[in-house]
């Protein structure tokens, strides 16, 4: 891809405005996001735009076990009437972990990428969106609509306070949604989670005689066998939808135990459901509760409870999805020269907030193929230079023909 001279610098305003959110940590845990929000808001007011701060209250965010969120909305009108289309990015990002040969946070750019936890997922997306608006905003002619940037901080900890807070709260109410995503394919569907806690209560004794006791660990143990057997049923399930595959569980963590010579008292379990776009989430947490508490039933003192830590539904595809999907295709076509395939991913993501609220959204923005190529969520985390740009010339494009006068 080649670039004019005008091209070339606006890109590299891009570059800079992209690294600059990538140095601020939003590390999600712990999710104390407003520091972030204000860096974003003011870069944002930088390339000259009118930027709301929508801070959540502290009780709602504590709920969703976060310290501060801050929501940031842009809102651009052209002409008199017309479509408002949002284009929604998170700014949280998980925790940098182990094993980076980049600082997390030194953007340091190399061979054409920038590297930084959240370059990739989704603080690119921050880039294209306000970039593509700009554009809009400095050439407005033949233009009639509403574009709103919707910058949140919660997509880590399920979206609750991020795009379902403004939409529940009437401070949005767009007829066409664009989500974080990556450059080669559009997502119209996605799957969702429901993550379970299961504590198993006993009663603890002496490792001598584990028989006055009510083991714990034992009673967990039978769960963990019921669970397994439940991952192989689900295997042999493929949902409808091309791109999802079959329904998962994973048990990710375990904690309990009081010393190596005592019988053990209590066991937590934490438990991630994958759901396919095909079913009902309360279903699956009633049917996966009931074989959680059937698989101890009847032994003496053990006790079960099954606490609801997230339940996230899939991203349904909504009659008017093909009008985004059709003109991202015509100009990702034109800038990539290929057409990105319609597609669905197992992942889940908060854009399905947007959905649950019949707002037609597809995922499309910076990135590679795939997740492992970005090594999203991983070591390196990065995103082509390329792709960004490329991504933004798309998003520009859109709009362009969604807001057509």
């Amino acid at each position: 891809m080649t670039f004019a001279a005008d091209d070339k610098a606006r890109l590299a305003l891009e570059v800079e405005f992209l690294k600059a959110l990538v140095r601020v940590p939003s590390d999600n845990p712990p999710g104390d996001c407003a520091p972030h929000a204000e860096v974003a808001g003011r870069l944002l007011e930088e390339l000259g735009f009118t930027v709301e701060r929508h801070p959540v209250p502290e009780p709602f965010v504590k709920t969703y076990g976060m310290k501060s969120v801050v929501n940031l909305v842009v809102r651009e009108r052209f002409g008199t009437g017309g479509p408002v289309v949002a284009l929604n990015a998170h700014g949280d990002v998980v925790p940098p972990g182990e094993g980076w040969t980049f600082d997390p946070y030194g953007a340091e750019e190399k061979g054409g990428a920038i590297y930084g936890r959240g370059a990739a997922v989704s603080k690119s997306d921050f880039a294209t969106y306000a970039f593509a608006l700009l554009a809009l905003k400095e050439q407005p002619e033949g233009l009639n609509g509403t574009v709103e940037l919707h910058f949140t901080y919660d997509e880590e900890a399920g979206g609750f306070v991020g795009p379902k807070w403004l939409i529940e709260q009437d401070l949005t109410k767009p007829d066409l949604a664009i989500s974080a995503g990556f450059s080669y394919a559009v997502v119209i569907a996605h799957n969702g989670a429901l993550h379970l806690e299961i504590v198993v209560r006993g009663k603890q004794a002496h490792a001598a005689m584990p028989e006055t006791g009510a083991d714990a660990l034992e009673a967990a143990n039978a769960i963990l066998t019921a669970i397994y057997a439940e991952r192989a049923r689900l295997y042999g399930i493929t949902s409808a939808t091309p791109g999802i595959g079959s329904p998962k569980i994973t048990v990710g963590l375990i904690s309990g135990g009081i010393n190596t010579n005592v019988v053990p008292d209590r066991i937590v379990m934490r438990v991630d459901r994958r759901l396919t776009p095909e079913e009902d989430g309360v279903n699956v947490e009633a049917e996966l509760t009931a074989r959680i508490e059937q698989a101890v039933a009847g032994w003496p003192g053990i006790e079960i409870e099954c606490r609801r830590i997230i339940l996230a539904e899939p991203l349904r595809t909504l009659p008017g999805t093909e009008k985004l999907v059709e003109t991202i295709q015509k100009h990702a076509a034109e800038v990539l020269g290929a057409v990105p395939p319609a597609t669905a991913v197992p992942l889940y993501t908060d854009a399905r907030h947007y959905t649950a609220a019949g707002i037609p959204t597809v995922l499309y923005g910076a990135g590679p193929r795939s997740i492992l190529e970005a090594n999203a969520h991983a070591a390196d985390e990065h995103v082509r230079i390329s792709d960004l740009a490329a991504a933004t010339r798309v998003i520009e494009a859109t709009l362009r023909d969604l807001l057509k006068a």
